[in-house]
C-alpha cells in the first residue's frame, strides 16, 4: 500500500521527507475501550453549524492553503488498476476509453496525475468548494477536451444535471471525500452516484477507518466529537471514520451496488526528524454497479 504521513490527510505536503512505513500492530481492545468511554458530544447547535457550514469551511481551507497542502496522488493507478494504462497491453480491456467521475476533487491532485498517466480517460470532477474548482480550472494542465470540473454538493445537487446525457460513468473515485460528509447524508451521495453509473461501473473507495490515530487524538483531546465516529477539526472541517460493515451496508442498501473487496490498510508512520510514530488506518474498497 502507499506510504502515509504524519498529518490527518495521508497525502499532505506537510510531512517530513524522511518517513517510512511498516506493518502495524494495533491493540484493538484498548482502543475500543477508549472510544467507548468517549461519550461527550459537542452541543447540538455547534454540530448543526459545522454540518451546515461544510462547504464554507472547505472553501476557507483552500483559501488558506491554496494548492500547496496536498501532494499529487501518483499512487492511485497502483491501488486501483482500473485507472491505469498498461503500455505492454495495447489491446487490454484496461486500456479502453473510460469516463471517470471524481468526487471531491479538491485542487486536482487526483485529476492531473491520472490524466497524465492514462491518455484514454475523460474525467468529470466535482467539489462543493468553488475556490477548489477555480484552482483546477486555472491549472496549466486543465484541458476541457479531457476534463470537466464543476461545483456540486453531492448531498443535494442532481449529478445528471452536470454530466452529458450521452455519457455513463465507468469509474467513480471516492478518495477521502465521504469522510468530510455527515453520515446521515452518505446515502444521498450513493443514490446520486447510481444515477450516472451503469451496470458494471466500478467505485474505487479509500478513506479514514475506525481506530485511526487521528480518531484517537480527537477522542483524547475532547471537544471534537459531533456524533458516533464523526469529529470536527480545528478549522471546522469534519472527518468520519468508517468500518467495513457500515460501508458495505451503505452501498448495498438499495441493491444498486455490491462490494467486490474491502480491507483495512494499517501502517505505522515514523517521522525520524520529530521522533514520532503515528498509527494510521484506512479503509480501501471496490464496489460494482448492479
Amino acid at each position: 500500500m502507499n506510504t502515509v504521513d504524519m498529518t490527518d490527510n495521508n497525502d499532505s505536503k506537510q510531512a517530513c521527507p524522511e518517513i517510512k512505513t511498516i506493518e502495524l500492530k494495533i491493540d484493538y481492545e484498548k482502543i475500543e475501550e477508549l472510544l467507548k468511554n468517549d461519550k461527550k458530544l459537542l452541543p447540538q447547535f455547534w454540530a448543526n453549524k459545522y454540518k451546515n457550514d461544510a462547504s464554507k469551511n472547505w472553501d476557507l481551507f483552500y483559501k488558506r492553503n491554496t494548492t500547496k497542502f496536498f501532494k499529487n496522488r501518483h499512487w492511485i493507478g497502483r491501488e486501483f488498476n482500473e485507472l491505469s494504462f498498461n503500455n505492454n497491453e495495447q489491446d487490454s480491456e484496461l486500456n479502453n476509453k473510460k469516463i471517470v467521475l471524481e468526487l471531491g476533487c479538491g485542487v486536482g491532485n487526483f485529476i492531473f496525475p491520472v490524466l497524465e498517466s492514462n491518455p484514454l480517460l475523460f474525467i468529470y470532477a466535482c467539489d462543493f468548494s468553488k475556490r477548489a474548482i477555480e484552482f483546477v480550472k486555472n491549472h496549466f494542465q486543465y484541458d476541457e477536451k479531457r476534463c470537466n470540473a464543476f461545483v456540486c454538493d453531492l448531498t443535494e445537487d442532481n449529478l445528471p444535471d452536470f454530466i452529458s446525457s450521452n455519457d455513463k460513468v465507468n469509474i467513480v473515485s471516492s478518495i477521502f471525500v465521504l469522510s468530510a460528509i455527515p453520515p446521515e447524508k452518505h446515502l444521498n451521495v450513493i443514490r446520486n452516484i447510481s444515477k450516472v453509473t451503469k451496470q458494471g461501473s466500478i467505485i474505487c473507495f479509500r478513506d479514514y477507518a475506525i481506530y485511526d490515530e487521528t480518531q484517537l487524538k480527537f477522542s483524547s483531546d475532547g471537544a471534537h466529537k459531533l456524533d458516533e465516529n464523526l469529529y470536527v477539526r480545528q478549522d471546522g472541517t469534519m472527518s468520519y471514520f468508517f468500518t467495513i460493515e457500515y460501508l458495505k451496508d451503505l452501498f448495498e442498501k438499495d441493491g444498486l451496488f455490491q462490494m467486490i473487496n474491502g480491507e483495512y490498510v494499517e501502517k505505522e508512520t515514523i517521522n525520524r526528524a520529530k521522533e514520532l510514530r503515528v498509527d494510521r488506518r484506512f479503509l480501501q474498497a471496490k464496489f460494482i454497479r448492479l
